[in-house]
């Protein structure tokens, strides 16, 4: 029975209506599974028969669906929450619901029960694909849904689903209603904090304690090991060199010298990058600028690159998706931070390194950096080389 008056209805017996206030009263100073007495007018009279009902939403949920649409680093820095979100309710089938890019990060945790691979165009443009994947998802029929991003797809999705508590997290851009599609909205009041920290913030309104580790939690398929050692070869730390945009890109230049300087130290280093077109080209770049520079051919599918990360010594990489796979793969890694902030999105755990550039403006949604000399400039291969060698 929903709403707080109707939850302890006063019934038609006068002697029962004391019991009720009581109720009431338990309703709001407990925190555990509240009861309420209800006049049932099939009951029979001479009997007073009552039914005794459950306040469902203080039962431990059965099933939960996590929403998540936004980058593959983002994904995997949310692993902590679910993880948590896991261990509070360990009897409950958690889901997660993503974007067919991102789902394979997550398909060999065997916590999550199931992850949902959903299309990236928007529901409007692609209801061909949608509404038989919305159908599937409404007849899970889901105790609650948790949108860990809170934009405008994940809100939709969140009523869509047909959840009967719906969580999200409430940004100040995107539509204007988009808080009312929850049942729960949640306010981000400290937007400086680590990403997996404030994930955690947006579970824990389900009574889920701090979690014992932030560390980032992936497991790559077993069944590429033997494929992705052949792929890396002799290279013992591997590169990154790409970005979801420009202004995240450490110099080809500085690239091509950390590679001259490891060379000098007998260490085997090699360079990998995206299959977009623009960072295919940033590749070629890079093979023309050095043509003894080892290339591993970019553009692997996503569970190639995680099995091959997961084979590497070690992993160098600008702030993207990459760099959190790999420290969720337990590879240290040394981050290179220029536009963003490495106390927000730096990796967390031992062996995992984040080497900060020079205070910059063009953090938020700028693509270039509009500094004359880039931030990430200021990180240079002698500083890379330092964490290397220690």
């Amino acid at each position: 029975v929903d709403g707080p008056e109707s939850r302890f209805p006063t019934p038609s017996y006068p002697r029962f209506a004391a019991q009720v206030q009581s109720l009431r009263g338990v309703h709001a100073a407990q925190a555990g599974p509240r009861w309420a007495l209800m006049d049932n007018p099939r009951a029979n009279h001479r009997n007073r028969l009552i039914h005794v009902a459950i306040d469902r939403s203080t039962l431990p949920p059965g099933k939960i669906l996590v929403i998540h649409f936004k980058y593959l680093g983002d994904l995997v820095l949310a692993t902590p929450a679910l993880r948590s979100l896991k261990e509070r309710y360990p009897d409950c089938e958690l889901h997660v619901a993503t974007s067919t890019v991102a789902a394979p990060l997550l398909r060999n945790l065997p916590w999550i029960h199931k992850v949902w691979a959903l299309p990236r165009e928007r529901v409007r443009a692609g209801w061909r694909q949608w509404l038989p994947l919305l159908r599937a998802l409404r007849a899970e029929r889901f105790d609650v849904s948790v949108d860990l991003i809170g934009n405008d797809r994940g809100a939709l999705l969140s009523l869509l689903c047909g959840a009967r508590q719906r969580l999200g997290r409430v940004l100040e851009h995107g539509f204007a209603l988009r808080r009312r599609l929850y049942t729960r909205p949640i306010e981000e009041f400290d937007l400086t904090r680590h990403e997996s920290l404030a994930h955690w913030y947006t579970v824990s309104q389900l009574d889920v304690p701090p979690p014992v580790s932030l560390v980032a939690e992936m497991a790559p398929d077993p069944a590429l090991a033997a494929r992705a050692r052949e792929y890396l070869g002799g290279v013992q730390y591997l590169c990154f060199i790409n970005a979801s945009v420009p202004k995240k890109e450490w110099p080809l230049r500085h690239w091509v010298e950390l590679f001259r300087m490891a060379r000098a130290h007998g260490m085997a280093i090699g360079f990998t990058g995206g299959n977009r077109p623009r960072e295919m080209a940033l590749f070629e770049q890079l093979r023309q600028l050095a043509p003894e520079v080892p290339c591993l051919v970019p553009g692997v599918t996503l569970d190639m690159l995680v099995a091959t990360i997961a084979c590497a010594r070690g992993f160098i990489s600008n702030d993207t998706g990459a760099l959190h796979m790999a420290a969720a793969l337990k590879v240290p890694t040394v981050g290179l931070f220029g536009p963003t902030a490495a106390s927000k999105w730096a990796p967390i755990g031992a062996g995992h390194c984040a080497l900060q550039g020079a205070l910059c403006t063009c953090s938020g949604h700028l693509t270039q950096c509009e500094r004359t000399v880039p931030c990430l400039d200021a990180v240079t291969p002698a500083q890379v080389m330092e964490v290397l060698t220690r």
